[in-house]
């Protein structure tokens, strides 16, 4: 069962907070994490937009932060920061979709000093996308790299990076206690190796 933070009063009704919920999974395997997942970027209710296609903007964040303490509770950053991506959706416009990135102007953790500092989007690995009353639903999941490594999806290609990244990182668990991945030799040299072979698809974005 999940612990879910609801929003008393959202941006509908005069809030700060554009979504109503968030859950959080307590995860075991393949290592011990917290699994959140957003309500309200798409149609929960009621169908408002005009594309038949997608509900809402089309999507739902997910979020994997490593959990290695065990605790009961998730950490209450998260639920800021995740309300924090759906403010700038919801201000802008601009929705997410698989393969972009963004500087987060430093740590995604506030008042911490991780080196994670910048996210990529890339398809949930357990949820696939959902046909709804309201249409389809994908759910993307946040994933937290550092600088360099933002550096590295420019040069080459998002979802490419993300994959070489995911033989270290399972699941694309966020650990905002680790290091750059680039500092192993085996990611650099694969990292290196990717761009020189096929260029960037950064102007695709």
């Amino acid at each position: 069962e999940p612990k879910h933070y609801g929003t008393v009063i959202g941006f509908a009704l005069g809030g700060n907070d554009p979504l109503p919920g968030i859950s959080a999974y307590k995860r075991i395997a393949p290592v011990p994490h917290w699994h959140f997942i957003t309500y309200g970027f798409s149609e929960l209710y009621a169908k408002e937009s005009d594309d038949p296609e997608r509900s809402g903007y089309g999507f739902e964040l997910t979020f994997r932060l490593a959990d290695p303490e065990d605790s009961e509770d998730p950490p209450t950053w998260v639920l800021n920061f995740l309300q924090n991506l759906a403010r700038y959706v919801f201000k802008t416009g601009n929705a997410f979709e698989s393969g972009h990135y963004l500087n987060a102007n430093g740590p995604i953790a506030a008042d911490t000093d991780s080196a994670i500092r910048a996210v990529a989007f890339v398809e949930d690995p357990e949820l696939p996308p959902i046909d709804t009353l309201n249409g389809r639903v994908d759910f993307l999941q946040v994933v937290g790299i550092t600088n360099e490594e933002e550096f590295a999806l420019k040069r080459w290609s998002t979802l490419k990076v993300l994959e070489v990244f995911q033989d270290f990182l399972p699941l694309w668990v966020t650990d905002i206690e680790r290091g750059p991945l680039l500092a192993d030799e085996d990611v650099a040299a694969r990292l290196a190796e990717g761009p020189a072979r096929e260029g960037s698809s950064t102007g695709m974005l």
